[in-house]
């Protein structure tokens, strides 16, 4: 994706910018020698790319003018007609282009790279629109979008030859500006201001700029990948469902960019990143915690194959007076650097690390290893599934891909049909092409929150006996080589099976099958009968203490043979790998610790391999006997395996 967003960075790093002494008044309140010491700040700080806001009523001030009994008689600047040129058919301001134009310039002067939010009517808070349009349903209203079509067209007509901008984008958080009725409604917004910008320039790439999409709904995924070039997340783990359950540092937020922006991008099959992160400040946590999270997640980004990444935001803004700043009191310390231009350890981090990255002896990162193919299904709970699924993949030691169900089924050699729920189960013949591919010899893991599915107890070897509303939540004893391990998953309901021909690898105390092993065709079909994935999402501290709650020892063993092809494996949760092969006999391994403690993690490493060099963190030792490796908290290491 770099390449499309023509950086040099194999790994970028940037920020959302404000002007640091006017917030969103920065562009009518103008002060180039700010914006231009700002600028130089985070240039030094290593900050190449910044996404730029337009402010919409200060860039479109028309307002409505009307006659007798309240009837419209047209737009005007104040008591000013909208001239006769260009820029006044469009209701556009021209000092306040100048003004833009002249930061581009300065940008340019520091070699910073723009990514621009056009339609910048919701920010930090509040609302922003044109005088003449206050109270129009934005999204909706034909005059709304007559007047951002003009708007956006004008724009982009006008400031595409500068070699600054590297990018457009919808606008911020678009979705939040008003209400739509539909999928269809949310559908023709986009490509009405998509196809706006698209029809002046062609030779940039268009972000969405949206947040909280889902495969499902209004604003999908699928749709805004179909409309944009380059799909975007705004992963704060203060604001997003399940989240913010454990500890900044821990792996569930560090690791929040990386799944939620695979997870865009792979059912919106469009590139993605973390256009905007961040901690939400002070009341959440210290400098130096943040400094830990930036690190981790800018480190499990790169890792995973992630482009880059845009914090929240440049500077404090603990000094304005004006709305939002004077009513949302968590907007006021989110910067990168204090006003007085004082660099945090969050941006010394991320500076560091692009650095570190910049040195690798590769250009780009090989892509990693995956081992699975996630399908979320259409009545679950999306997010808490995919959560859920990724977090015990990646503390088992595995990585996955995620599908949806309406998306055509790659060959793979394993698939995890997560949590089925409800009675319409999976599309019959989304059904039927996964059982063939399982049929034809690839493994299949499927669990169940209380879902229907055809075919089942020719798939799994059980018969359903009865089905209850339980009374508590399970219990299921894990068969492992040193003693049942005992698991408590909550669970509504209770499923009595007659075990017909399946192994069973975990039950309740009275010997009711919970995880199983069935052969089919060629394949093999494992099968818990409990949501074993929205236990993990859904309860705090549980991927916080995986001791405590070790839902991972599933996903250890229903991918034993998945994991096979690995070169490293390692027997700790909170270290998350990725593979990254060269060529035959050359990989990269990234270890990332997801925790705040050192870690001291014994290596077991294929016949034939051994560590050839080590690129980052502490170089791996041979200690009583055995190879391992310390892994700093929140931190990494990197090294190169030969055979």
């Amino acid at each position: 994706m770099n390449q499309l967003l023509n950086l040099p960075s194999t790994f970028f790093v940037g920020c959302n910018y404000w002007a640091s002494h006017a917030g969103t008044a920065m562009w009518s309140d103008w002060n180039p020698e700010q914006v231009d010491l700002d600028l130089l700040r985070l240039s030094d700080a290593g900050i190449e790319v910044i996404r730029v806001f337009p402010l919409w009523p200060d860039f479109q001030p028309i307002e409505n003018m009307y006659s007798g009994e309240g009837q419209h008689f047209g737009y005007r600047f104040g008591e000013e007609r909208l001239p006769d040129t260009e820029a006044g058919k469009a209701g556009m301001s021209e000092e306040m282009m100048a003004r833009f134009q002249a930061f581009t310039d300065i940008a340019k002067k520091y070699d910073i790279k723009l990514i621009v939010g056009l339609v910048t009517g919701w920010m930090s808070g509040r609302l922003f629109v044109p005088p003449a349009l206050r109270g129009k349903a934005i999204l909706t209203d034909p005059d709304a979008i007559r007047w951002q079509v003009r708007f956006v067209q004008y724009f982009v007509k006008q400031m595409k030859h500068n070699d600054s901008i590297i990018a457009w984008d919808l606008g911020n958080e678009c979705n939040v500006m008003g209400k739509v009725a539909s999928q269809e409604e949310a559908y023709v917004w986009t490509a009405s201001i998509a196809n706006a910008i698209k029809a002046k320039d062609v030779t940039r790439p268009l972000i969405s700029g949206m947040h909280s999409l889902h495969p499902k709904g209004n604003w999908t995924m699928q749709d805004q990948g179909e409309l944009t070039d380059i799909l975007t997340t705004h992963p704060y783990p203060f604001w997003t469902p399940y989240m913010d359950f454990d500890p900044l540092t821990s792996m569930r937020p560090t690791i929040h960019a990386t799944m939620e922006s695979l997870l865009y991008a792979q059912i919106g099959e469009k590139p993605c990143f973390a256009e905007e992160m961040g901690t939400m400040g002070p009341m959440v946590c210290g400098e130096e915690v943040a400094a830990a999270f930036a690190r981790t997640s800018m480190l499990s980004q790169w890792a995973h194959g992630l482009p880059g990444l845009l914090w929240w935001c440049a500077n404090d803004q603990t000094k304005l007076n004006h709305a939002p700043y004077d009513w949302v009191a968590c907007e006021g310390e989110l910067g990168l650097m204090t006003e007085e231009g004082r660099v945090k350890p969050a941006l010394h981090e991320m500076g560091r690390l692009k650095k570190v990255i910049q040195a690798m002896p590769f250009e780009n990162l090989p892509a990693r290893s995956v081992e699975a193919v996630c399908i979320l299904n259409s009545t679950q709970d999306h997010w808490a599934t995919a959560i859920g699924a990724f977090l015990l993949a990646k503390q088992a030691g595995f990585d996955i891909d995620f599908r949806f169900e309406d998306q055509p089924l790659p060959d793979a050699n394993f698939y995890l049909l997560p949590c089925v729920t409800g009675v319409f189960g999976v599309a019959k013949q989304r059904w039927e092409q996964l059982l063939e591919k399982v049929r034809e010899g690839a493994t299949l893991y499927v669990s169940s929150n209380d879902g229907y599915m055809l075919n089942f107890a020719e798939l799994t070897g059980l018969t359903v006996q009865n089905r209850r509303r339980r009374a508590s939540e399970a219990v299921a004893y894990l068969q492992a080589d040193s003693g049942d391990i005992p698991l408590t998953i909550p669970s509504t309901f209770k499923l009595d099976f007659r075990n017909d021909r399946a192994e069973v690898l975990a039950a309740e105390a009275d010997g009711n099958p919970v995880l199983t092993k069935a052969t089919y065709g060629q394949g093999i079909v494992y099968f818990c009968a409990l949501p074993l994935e929205l236990a993990m999402s859904q309860q705090p501290g549980v991927s916080y203490n995986p001791e405590q709650f070790p839902y991972w020892k599933m996903y250890e063993t229903i991918s034993r043979e998945a994991r096979g092809a690995r070169v490293l494996h390692v027997n700790e949760p909170q270290i998350g790998i990725t593979e990254h092969p060269s060529d035959v006999n050359t990989t990269i391994a990234v270890l990332i610790n997801y925790s705040e403690e050192d870690r001291e993690v014994p290596l077991v490493m294929k016949a034939g391999w051994h560590v050839e060099e080590s690129l980052y963190g502490e170089r791996p030792q041979h200690r009583n006997g055995n190879l391992s490796v310390n892994v700093v908290a929140n931190d990494a290491a990197i090294f190169y395996l030969k055979k």
